[in-house]
């Protein structure tokens, strides 16, 4: 969303990669099953960001794998 902001418009090809990132998150929030706060906040993060936020998203839910798997 930033990138439109300073682009002045709105490329479909970036339109169409945002769209698949904020896909990919919710398949992620699914399988992490979080409460609906988080749930928000990581879709505002990956709207805002574009595909760094949903880099961010995998990252965080890697750490909570391992973290769970190792406890």
């Amino acid at each position: 969303m930033l990138i439109f902001l300073v682009l002045g418009f709105t490329p479909w090809l970036l339109l169409l990669t945002l769209a698949l990132a904020l896909y990919l998150t919710a398949v992620e929030l699914r399988e992490l099953d979080l409460h609906y706060a988080w749930w928000a906040w990581w879709l505002l993060l990956v709207f805002l960001t574009h595909f760094i936020g949903y880099l961010f998203l995998r990252a965080y839910a890697l750490y909570r794998r391992r973290q769970l798997h190792g406890a």
